[in-house]
């Protein structure tokens, strides 16, 4: 990660995840966006594909088709692998997708270009004793781009 984040680094208490708050504790490796990846997601979704002459009036480097936005959002364990960081690991019985708060798409994504995904810890909360609720900003990011992809904060929970 190269910003002294630690690799590798295993969390057993809700204590010593909270130390963690505000920083980033992963980083994905990058991941190239393949036609066949659009045209598989676009198949089982329905979801319109972007025409690339469309997609000129958003960006100047028109490069091929857009990735659909939602293509991005849900395929955190294709971004996840190989990812280097913090491992949470608090004893818990079932760890759960609870939702996100936010998501923006600020720049469009062409397939061929590589994207990862960074994550910051942003909360930990305690639910009744028999849940933790953990809150991160997934930041994904296109290599050699100054704007992200997307950005979402999204909300696991972890039960006890």
């Amino acid at each position: 990660m190269g910003d002294g984040t630690e690799h590798e680094r295993v969390i057993r208490s809700l204590d010593e995840l909270k130390t963690l708050l505000g920083q980033e504790i992963a980083v994905g490796q990058w991941v190239e966006l393949t036609q066949d990846l659009v045209d598989r997601f676009v198949e089982a979704t329905s979801e319109p594909q972007i025409d690339p002459s469309s997609a000129d009036q958003i960006s100047q480097t028109s490069a091929g088709s857009i990735v659909p936005g939602f293509l991005l959002l849900s395929s955190g364990g294709i971004f996840g692998r190989g990812r280097r960081g913090i491992t949470i690991d608090l004893g818990g019985k079932l760890t759960v997708n609870y939702g996100m708060n936010r998501v923006r798409f600020p720049a469009p994504v062409y397939v061929g270009q590589r994207v990862r995904t960074l994550t910051k810890l942003l909360d930990v909360e305690e639910i009744d004793h028999r849940a933790i609720q953990i809150t991160r900003l997934q930041t994904i990011e296109i290599e050699g781009e100054r704007e992200p992809a997307c950005v979402a904060e999204t909300l696991g929970r972890i039960y006890f």
